[in-house]
């Protein structure tokens, strides 16, 4: 039997209910589960440690939306555990099902009647005084911004060991393409389908002539560092994930490792713009 673990939107009261409704079914039908420390409160329950979270799953349910399933990735993301995400609020890009659907599709996964899509992964390591800290994943984006406001930060891009250019910008985005409908797009940088592969450099608010993003193969090495006397705080979809002061990077390359989102038909990039965006057909 299966092990599934559950990742919980916390500030949506319907998730309580579809947590449990999950857990019910997955037990009724001889599957574990189990959720995090954090999460745990929720559902009654004892979590586990994040880092102890992946170990051995078959399957995770992210309930809520896409910051829900950007956790629910990189909780798992150096164990290529599948993902299904389950919409519990507004629109998302990431979720596949609605929670009426859940049962359903929990029976789906468990006959094999379903694909797995692929999606690239931003490796992402810190050098801060010297010293490299452990491997991040990133389904979205890396950042590194300005901390002071009215202020901008200087940040030296190396592209694979050959200096390129300092940018004097609120910011600088590395993206993968399903991270180019997010942070990358709202500083006007290019939607990029996400089954391609690629690393998107975006600045933001740049304070320079050249102010375009870059799309890079995804062998890329890019590494990002602070130039001057001013810090610059790194967050990795959306979470706080430090400070860098003056020398010190962030290496970012594609992983070796992919999400794995589960579907139940293909999804169409395109639609989902037109959805989100209120195009019209005609």
């Amino acid at each position: 039997m299966a092990e599934v673990g559950l990742v919980l939107h916390q500030h949506r009261p319907m998730v309580k209910a579809v947590a449990a409704g999950a857990i019910d079914w997955l037990g009724a039908h001889g599957h574990s589960t189990r959720v995090t420390t954090t999460d745990a409160p929720a559902v009654a329950g004892v979590g586990v440690d994040d880092h102890e979270f992946a170990e051995g799953l078959d399957l995770v349910l992210s309930l809520g939306g896409d910051g829900t399933m950007l956790r629910s990735v990189r909780l798992v993301a150096s164990h290529d555990v599948d993902v299904l995400g389950v919409n519990v609020g507004r629109l998302g890009y990431l979720t596949e099902i609605e929670p009426a659907e859940l049962e359903t599709a929990l029976e789906r996964y468990f006959a094999g009647d379903h694909t797995i899509e692929t999606r690239m992964l931003l490796s992402v390591t810190a050098t801060i005084a010297g010293h490299g800290g452990t491997v991040e994943h990133a389904l979205n984006e890396a950042v590194l911004e300005r901390i002071a406001p009215g202020h901008t930060v200087r940040l030296a891009v190396t592209i694979d060991d050959e200096y390129f250019s300092a940018y004097i910008a609120d910011g600088l985005i590395v993206a993968t393409p399903t991270g180019s409908t997010a942070y990358a797009m709202s500083a006007r940088g290019p939607i990029i389908d996400p089954g391609h592969r690629a690393l998107l450099l975006t600045p933001v608010s740049p304070h320079m002539l050249f102010d375009r993003s870059l799309v890079l193969e995804p062998e890329t090495e890019l590494v990002v560092a602070v130039a001057d006397h001013r810090p610059a705080a790194l967050t990795i979809d959306g979470q706080p994930a430090g400070q860098l002061d003056e020398g010190d990077s962030i290496t970012c390359r594609a992983s070796r490792h992919s999400a794995r989102l589960v579907t139940f038909g293909p999804r169409e990039f395109h639609r989902i713009l037109k959805n989100k965006f209120g195009l019209n057909d005609r």
